[in-house]
């Protein structure tokens, strides 16, 4: 890989992983609710996650998801279904306090690293990135290459979004404004399926 195309790949996947998407809207909320520290494992599953699609996707899944479309729409369908469930958690969640912290949770590393198995904006990134940046002359090379980068630029994007949500914790100490921010946040999140159902 060239030094043009290196950056160009980097520049790409800055913009990709700090434009908003489901992930980042999680994280911002994540951040307003729960503080950076509580939020932290939710972005190392987002990175770690999103860098094992990129993989998938590079070593022949998209592929596979492409010759066999039944298996892409239960995957469509499935992930729009736990992005809804989330969106509807997020939307009710209603405080900062100790005691609210009891029945809600930032996600765990594990599930945010599982949903970008099922994040409609990962999959469009991971495939379009593979089809550009990957080198027939040594494609697997080019993969792992490409996954190293984009982890590298992707932890500090999404961690920006719950650093802000963090930002925010003192202007939402207000009950009502903290409510209807985590309704804003539901509905965006809910609406990040828009694209996926069009």
């Amino acid at each position: 890989m060239t030094l043009e195309t290196l950056l160009a790949l980097s520049v790409f996947a800055f913009v990709t992983s700090i434009s908003p998407g489901p992930s980042n809207f999680m994280l911002l909320s994540s951040g307003a609710n729960f503080g950076f520290r509580r939020t932290l494992p939710q972005v190392l599953g987002i990175t770690v996650g999103f860098k094992l699609l990129l993989l998938g996707v590079g070593l022949g899944l998209g592929a596979l998801l492409m010759a066999f479309p039944p298996l892409h729409l239960a995957l469509k369908i499935a992930g729009g279904g736990y992005l809804l469930y989330l969106a509807w958690r997020i939307g009710m969640s209603r405080g900062m306090s100790a005691t609210d912290a009891v029945t809600a949770r930032p996600l765990t590393f594990l599930e945010s690293a599982a949903f970008q198995w099922i994040n409609p904006k990962a999959w469009v990134v991971a495939m379009t990135t593979m089809a550009v940046y990957t080198s027939p002359e040594a494609p697997f090379h080019s993969v792992l290459l490409i996954s190293i980068a984009f982890t590298l630029v992707n932890f500090p994007a999404v961690s920006s979004w719950a650093g802000f949500g963090v930002a925010l914790r003192g202007f939402l100490a207000d009950p009502e404004r903290l409510k209807w921010f985590n309704i804003t946040m539901g509905l965006l999140l809910a609406a990040t399926l828009w694209p996926m159902l069009a």
